[in-house]
């Protein structure tokens, strides 16, 4: 096992993880620290416990979404494969019947 501080709101906090894993933990450890400021307001300036469920807040929301949205061209609409479809008969329909027998 790893061990490896991060710095959350300037507080250290020690973490165990895998060898090799330290630069993915310290990593995360950023993403946590980038919304510390916000998660402090948000919680009204109280002690650190209620900021971190403010950060663990905001994380969800934002894994959530991304989990709604696919990524992009990740997915073709029927509408989109229908016009597709579409242009492709329209091109085998252009071919003269002797070419088409050399398509397949």
């Amino acid at each position: 096992m790893a061990e490896v501080t991060i710095l959350v709101g300037d507080r250290p906090h020690t973490v165990y993880c895998q060898e090799g894993g330290e630069a993915r933990v310290r990593m995360l450890g950023q993403m946590l620290d980038q919304r510390w400021p916000a998660a402090l307001r948000a919680s009204g300036g109280h002690n650190g416990e209620r900021a971190l469920l403010f950060v663990a807040l905001m994380l969800a929301d934002a894994l959530e979404e991304a989990e709604r949205r696919p990524p992009a061209g990740a997915a073709v609409s029927e509408a989109a494969l229908a016009r597709i479809a579409e242009r492709l008969e329209a091109l085998a329909d252009a071919l003269d019947p002797e070419d088409r027998g050399h398509l397949g």
